[in-house]
């Protein structure tokens, strides 16, 4: 919940339960993102991942490194735009430069 809430800049919409926390923009309107509060093992590839779209690539890697974001060491196709990252507990995202 700590590194999505400050990698998103989300808050929780309701006080989190002992199961889960559903995350809500801190201003303004967008997605909710629901989280379930206990331990698995990742599955790779992951079924689902969020991108993450910005317009400094290098800088929003930087900044997600500092809340806990480690890289992903795989062989990116030639020409991608985006930077596989995983979250402290290894849920992968990407993060996509914007044109």
């Amino acid at each position: 919940m700590a590194f999505w809430s400050a990698a998103l800049d989300y808050v929780p919409r309701e006080a989190p339960t002992a199961a889960w926390v559903v995350l809500t923009p801190r201003v303004g309107s967008g997605p909710n993102l629901s989280l379930d509060k206990h331990r698995s093992v990742p599955q790779l590839p992951p079924r689902i991942h969020l991108d993450l779209y910005t317009s400094d690539q290098p800088r929003e890697i930087e900044r997600l490194f500092g809340l806990g974001a480690r890289p992903v060491d795989w062989p990116r196709p030639a020409g991608a735009d985006f930077v596989t990252l995983e979250d402290p507990e290894g849920n992968r995202f990407d993060v996509v430069q914007l044109p």
